[in-house]
């Protein structure tokens, strides 16, 4: 059995709603290696400056949208922003282990206090929790763990749970019944239960 650990992509960019979209068309039609090439390097769908950033942040997109059923696909590609924006978030859940445990701890004793804000050691504290169980986080440098978290405060700003990413004022945000029928229904209750929260 392998040690526990913490893996992900938290510093591979926030939610990327837009991007994700085009991710979303490309998995939904079963493109080939060729027609990913074309669309992402060649065409520069994502917009970036490089064929090889492009490359990168779809491939940072496409591992976690993979982890999700066609369905959530379908509502990211063809959803009003909200919706998307929605089933974005649920694949960064999906796909990080450390900012689902955020919102079940951190975030959740914020609103369960009705504390107007996030702080910025909450994040730092809670890692400093994370390293008990994966010591390899408390060999993270400290860089690492500050950016870290500027993602993690820019993706509950891009979602709603924080009113900016500077003021990280803490406001609630209603789960679209598309997302909790989806979650249900997928048997990703953990990740509903940690999104479906009130100040």
């Amino acid at each position: 059995m392998s040690p526990f650990s913490y893996n992900g992509d938290l510093n591979g960019g926030s939610l990327m709603v837009r991007e994700s979209r085009i991710i979303a068309d490309l998995l939904l039609k079963n493109a080939t290696d060729k027609e990913w090439k074309q669309r992402i390097q060649e065409n520069n769908e994502l917009q970036k400056r490089t064929p090889a950033t492009a490359k990168r942040y779809s491939k940072a997109i496409r591992s976690r949208l993979e982890r999700l059923e066609p369905e959530f696909w379908l509502a990211l590609r063809d959803g009003d922003d909200e919706l998307a924006t929605q089933v974005g978030f649920v694949s960064v859940l999906e796909r990080n282990l450390l900012l689902l445990e955020f919102m079940e701890y951190a975030v959740k004793d914020a609103f369960d206090a009705h504390e107007s804000t996030l702080k910025p050691y909450q994040w730092l504290d809670f890692l400093n929790d994370c390293g008990n169980k994966d010591p390899k986080v408390h060999a993270w440098e400290e860089s690492t763990k500050k950016k870290m978290g500027a993602v993690v405060f820019r993706i509950l700003s891009e979602v709603g749970y924080l009113e900016n990413a500077r003021t990280k004022r803490l406001q609630n945000v209603l789960i679209r019944p598309e997302i909790k029928d989806m979650l249900e229904s997928t048997h990703k209750k953990r990740l509903l239960t940690s999104m479906d929260i009130r100040l």
